[in-house]
């Protein structure tokens, strides 16, 4: 279902890679919509709950689908850099997963469109954003959520201050580690456990790519986008809300499945404990209530853009 041909020259786009996310897409939409994108890129990894069926259904939405391996497409990754270089050029875009909600310093009152306008005046061709990853109080699975729901109310706690980050040998990005997952999961491997930088807005240029996921990319340069002291770059954060009640039968998938991951045989335990409805809440937790409670935190920084 191609709808490119109403994209106009100053649209903002967004591009995911999607798989049985009916129960998250509407409210996904509703937020990037308000949030200012204009035309949405989907590739559909053969969903069997209705979720092509529903983005069919939307006038703003363009639908490709693959029943090749999400895996050995680099996590989805080759089929939005194909949709990246065919339609992107020249365009503002967010490339994030259905789980991850873009929130910035001032984004209830400044939308994608003043974001990116103000980059293009810093001369600024990338944007970046830590996930941070929201759960709740209980354990997983205990409490609900329908579709349309905002999920911050469901999932309202996250880790605040057990966060680090190296610059990477090689690509010479800011790498971020840290937060509950490596807290529950990966105590004892913590260089083992998921990165979580990332840097979801660019303005695309067909000589760009992502290298890993959207945490790399080439040209190196599209990397300098996080001041983590926050005097001069202003960044973001992906909220991220894989913990809805539905995780323990995502999970169960992916043991089946084994497609989310390089090291399978790594993260088998973690999807067993996720699947078993475990408590990532602790008594350090923080409560969300808002973007500037990252600010606070330290999670994302104002720079010179508010």
């Amino acid at each position: 279902m191609d709808r490119t041909s109403d994209i106009r020259r100053d649209s903002i786009l967004l591009f995911s890679t999607v798989r049985n996310e009916a129960l998250r897409l509407p409210f996904f939409l509703a937020y990037y919509r308000k949030l200012g994108v204009t035309h949405f890129f989907f590739v559909d990894n053969e969903s069997s709950d209705g979720t092509a069926e529903f983005l069919r259904q939307q006038p703003d939405v363009s639908l490709w689908h693959s029943a090749h391996s999400y895996r050995l497409s680099r996590f989805g990754m080759d089929w939005l850099g194909w949709l990246l270089w065919q339609f992107g050029h020249g365009h503002w875009c967010l490339t994030v997963d259905a789980d991850e909600l873009l929130v910035y310093p001032d984004c209830e009152a400044r939308d994608l469109r003043n974001l990116t306008s103000w980059l293009d005046t810093k001369q600024r061709s990338s944007f970046g954003a830590v996930m941070v990853d929201l759960y709740p109080k209980g354990p997983l699975g205990g409490s609900s959520y329908r579709a349309g729901d905002d999920p911050t109310e469901t999932l309202s706690w996250f880790d605040q201050g057990n966060y680090r980050s190296s610059i990477h040998a090689y690509y010479g990005n800011t790498w971020i580690q840290g937060g509950v997952r490596e807290r529950v999961f990966f105590s004892d491997q913590p260089e083992r456990s998921p990165t979580l930088n990332k840097t979801p807005l660019v303005r695309w240029n067909r000589r760009y790519t992502y290298v890993s996921s959207t945490h790399q990319m080439l040209p190196r340069h599209l990397h300098d986008s996080f001041d983590l002291e926050g005097k001069t770059k202003a960044s973001g954060a992906l909220l991220h809300t894989k913990f809805l009640p539905i995780i323990a039968e995502k999970s169960a998938e992916e043991l089946e499945r084994k497609q989310h991951f390089q090291n399978t045989t790594l993260y088998q335990d973690y999807h067993r404990r996720l699947a078993s409805g475990i408590t990532l809440w602790h008594k350090d937790a923080a409560y969300y209530d808002g973007p500037q409670k990252l600010v606070e935190c330290g999670l994302m920084s104002k720079g010179d853009w508010v």
